[in-house]
């Protein structure tokens, strides 16, 4: 009987597994009738879902230590949460065709098979929960990427994905064996002491983080993310893009920092140069881009380096600004990919050079885009300014002061390609400029939310304040 009650601990994951099998069921019992509902009813049950995350609650642990949950954990599954809401607001257009609608089941259970992986990651203790979380949310992902069956390119990106995926795994999990080996414990508590500099170690240690930056996309395990994220729908890219990068980088930061805090010099070795290749190489290869899928695929890249830069320092304050950087992110790029998303739905245009000349006939779609382009490029006084600007001070105040200098540099590369977006849709002149269109009601919902975000977020001190108020359980 003890052991059931340690699942009473686990309110999120219940929660969630509520929430699948209620939907999965609704899929399976409903009519064509109530089909029509089923996009309203898994979006206000994942709404309800995402309100009980965000109550509150001390750190717990079950199973002996293999299940931890700490209070930022929470702040970021409701993080999580938040993102794929606005991913389902955006989906409906994904069903429109008959073929496609009868897959729609599939999508949502699959797309929250996905988040309950992630949420056992940020959660883990032990790195065999951690690795069925990692798992959990990588083979789903798959079968999302290669959902268009009408797509050749979405069957490449999905047998890419799962190739690398499990590439990835296997030397992640070879990381695993040298740790176990050298320690003779799998507990994210129990190894610290344990672990010293030695070079079966830090081999395991560079082993297991190869295979966790393939899901970071870091610079040189960034290769799949252009094909991927342009076959797969647009609706699981931005998935990618946000909700799968956001997890991962969470799940990094806690691992680095309760397991492998004895080599953080190793480490920080390791991540100060990889911050500066993500960055530069992310923004060098966006500049060649006229894909719109492509294009964002390697502004994310690049936006990893920077969500690794609240890394470096190892403290309580850059970890805390990492958790808000993934905050602001999320508007920011679920912006760009739902004015995409409509555009694409309405017209199946994907190139930047196919925005010439927006504005005159989408003046608010492209004003949406612009603000999105503003915030990832880190132009005040939206959102993804403070983000940058909490996270170089957090860097600076460990004394980094030529990584961030660089990291500044590439933010003003980077305006080049961002600003390049907002100049097709205001200055270029086209003598057939894409329509007007009329985007679809749930992801005018979802553009409203990510708007007041991007203007918001960054103004407001609430955000920051609410955020520092929880700890990571380090000092």
């Amino acid at each position: 009987m003890e052991n059931f009650s340690n699942f009473l601990t686990m309110r999120e994951e219940l929660s969630l597994v509520v929430l699948i099998v209620f939907l999965l069921l609704y899929d399976l019992i409903a009519g064509k009738r109530g089909m029509r509902y089923f996009q309203p009813v898994a979006i206000g049950l994942l709404a309800l879902h995402t309100l009980i995350t965000l109550i509150p609650r001390a750190e717990v642990s079950a199973f002996g230590g293999m299940y931890t949950h700490l209070p930022m954990a929470g702040v970021v599954k409701s993080i999580l949460n938040l993102a794929t809401l606005i991913i389902f607001l955006q989906a409906k257009e994904l069903f429109s065709s008959s073929k496609q609608r009868q897959r729609r089941g599939e999508y949502y259970f699959l797309t929250l098979v996905t988040l309950l992986g992630m949420y056992f990651m940020v959660s883990s203790g032990h790195f065999l929960l951690f690795f069925i979380g990692l798992e959990m949310a990588s083979i789903p992902l798959s079968t999302l990427v290669a959902m268009d069956r009408r797509c050749k390119k979405s069957a490449e990106a999905g047998a890419k994905y799962i190739l690398l995926a499990a590439f990835s795994s296997g030397i992640l999990l070879f990381g695993i064996s040298y740790l176990y080996g050298t320690t003779g414990t799998l507990y994210f508590a129990d190894m610290p002491p344990l672990i010293s500099a030695n070079a079966l170690q830090i081999m395991g240690f560079v082993f297991f983080s190869a295979g966790l930056f393939f899901k970071l996309s870091f610079v040189p395990f960034h290769l799949w993310a252009g094909d991927v994220y342009e076959g797969a729908p647009t609706n699981v890219t931005s998935y990618l893009s946000v909700v799968s990068k956001g997890a991962a980088a969470f799940a990094l930061v806690v691992l680095l920092f309760k397991v492998f805090g004895n080599l953080i010099v190793q480490w920080q070795g390791i991540l100060y140069a990889i911050i500066i290749l993500t960055i530069t190489v992310g923004n060098l290869f966006a500049i060649r881009q006229d894909n719109m899928k492509r294009f964002l695929a390697f502004s994310s890249i690049s936006q990893a380096g920077y969500i690794a830069l609240g890394m470096m320092g190892g403290t309580a304050l850059g970890m805390n600004m990492l958790v808000y950087y993934l905050f602001v992110y999320l508007f920011s790029n679920l912006a760009a990919f739902g004015v995409v998303i409509s555009i694409e739905n309405k017209t199946g245009k994907l190139n930047i050079s196919d925005y010439n000349g927006l504005y005159s006939t989408n003046p608010k779609l492209s004003i949406v885009m612009m603000l999105a382009m503003f915030s990832l490029g880190g132009i005040p006084p939206f959102a993804g300014f403070f983000s940058k600007f909490f996270i170089f001070s957090a860097a600076v105040e460990q004394g980094f002061y030529v990584l961030v200098l660089i990291a500044a540099l590439n933010t003003v590369i980077s305006l080049y390609y961002y600003l390049k977006v907002v100049k097709a849709m205001f200055l270029n002149h086209s003598d057939n400029p894409i329509p007007t269109l009329r985007t679809e009601g749930y992801n005018r919902v979802s553009l409203v939310l990510c708007t007041v975000g991007i203007l918001v977020t960054g103004i407001v001190s609430l955000f920051v304040e609410s955020i520092s108020a929880f700890g990571f359980g380090v000092q």
